[in-house]
């Protein structure tokens, strides 16, 4: 859970440069601490390796190798609290969580704008 007093860190997981980019710059500009990787292999490592909490992962649904709600059941094993905000660009992806049994607290449809994000974000995170 993050502490009011301290920025919470959130580690964004996308496969297009850009999207992480501006993810991650919006992030900063806003007083969060953010980890950063393309890929989910090296998120498993990142978060195996990260000493301190990380409150939130915001991942992208439809990537190579395994999907963004496989990545968070992975890495809730070893960080049961952590919270997930799954984006995408393909509108049916939030419809396959509809029964409930979807690995993410929240869902961004992409594109987004910097605002949207950041209200998405904030609905995630523990108040």
């Amino acid at each position: 859970m993050a502490d009011p007093s301290s920025p919470a860190t959130i580690l964004i997981v996308e496969d297009e440069e850009d999207v992480r980019e501006l993810t991650r710059d919006v992030l900063e500009m806003n007083g969060f601490t953010v980890l950063e990787s393309m890929d989910p292999a090296d998120a498993i490592r990142i978060a195996e390796t990260h000493p301190g909490s990380i409150d939130l992962l915001i991942t992208d649904v439809v990537m190579p190798r395994m999907s963004g709600p496989e990545l968070a059941r992975r890495l809730r094993e070893t960080r049961p609290a952590l919270r997930v905000l799954c984006m995408s660009g393909y509108p049916e992806s939030a419809e396959r969580g509809a029964d409930g049994s979807a690995e993410w607290t929240g869902w961004l449809q992409k594109p987004f704008n910097p605002d949207g994000l950041i209200v998405k974000v904030r609905e995630c995170l523990p108040s």
